[in-house]
């Protein structure tokens, strides 16, 4: 199924957040904060995350992640109603970060998932619907019909080929991001075939799960795709399991922090 696509409009969020059943919330920030931000960032972080953070070789890498997981932890807080330093993670077998079942939170389970490249990090959250999300910085591409031969499914690289050419770099990235977070949206990640199942890529169509083939993959009706603009200079997209009546697009800001 589609949603109607993005306007690109990014709104403040409340203060106290509320997300109801069969919605999406997407939110998007910059990873680039101030230096006393990533200092209050740095304190909220488990001593697993600070460890990952430490294996990062590249600083704008370390910070970047650091940024990345201090904002999710502050809009979780702001919906659980608990200090951004008190949530807790657990991890599923390909990485992908959850609440765990003993999270202290009242109602249906919350789903979220994140994704950054550059200086964009968007997350998505939903209750009782696993969701993917993912967003690329659109840098050129000399090969990207060689890397389109090499993941994506036959159907996909002719409709690809089919494109004129001013459309073929946004068609790729299309591609990718959507595929990207169907895949993570099942939590089975790269484990699952990029050629096993299709999405639609042309740019000003909507985006839909076309088809799926690999063993126990279900019946695409039962998956939400939508197009996510993040900028110029981004692709990005969501999946979510389920329907899903209405979608809330929020800016987070340093005043959504609270400790």
């Amino acid at each position: 199924m589609s949603i109607t696509p993005h306007t690109g409009e990014w709104l403040d969020a409340p203060d106290i957040p509320a997300l109801p059943k069969n919605e999406l919330h997407i939110w998007r920030a910059t990873l680039d904060q101030s230096l006393s931000l990533m200092k209050r960032f740095e304190k909220l972080l488990a001593p697993d995350e600070c460890e990952r953070a430490e294996r990062f070789r590249f600083e704008r890498d370390q910070r970047h992640f650091i940024a990345a997981r201090g904002i999710l932890r502050s809009i979780l807080g702001s919906y659980m109603g608990i200090d951004a330093a008190s949530v807790r993670f657990c991890y599923a077998a390909q990485g992908k970060p959850a609440l765990p079942l003993s999270a202290n939170r009242p109602g249906p389970p919350m789903h979220f998932n994140l994704s950054h490249s550059h200086e964009c990090v968007l997350y998505g959250f939903s209750l009782d619907h696993q969701i993917g999300i993912d967003v690329e910085y659109m840098r050129p591409l000399e090969d990207a019909m060689k890397i389109a031969a090499q993941f994506f499914s036959n159907s996909e690289i002719e409709l690809l080929r089919a494109l004129p050419d001013a459309q073929k770099h946004l068609g790729f990235y299309n591609c990718w991001m959507r595929k990207e977070a169907y895949i993570k949206a099942t939590g089975e990640g790269l484990s699952m075939p990029l050629d096993q199942f299709d999405v639609s890529l042309a740019p000003h169509e909507p985006a839909r799960l076309l088809n799926i083939r690999a063993a126990g993959g279900g019946d695409v009706s039962r998956w939400s795709l939508l197009e996510v603009n993040a900028g110029a200079e981004y692709a990005a997209a969501a999946a979510v399991a389920g329907s899903i009546e209405r979608v809330a697009y929020w800016a987070w800001r340093e005043c959504d922090l609270k400790v």
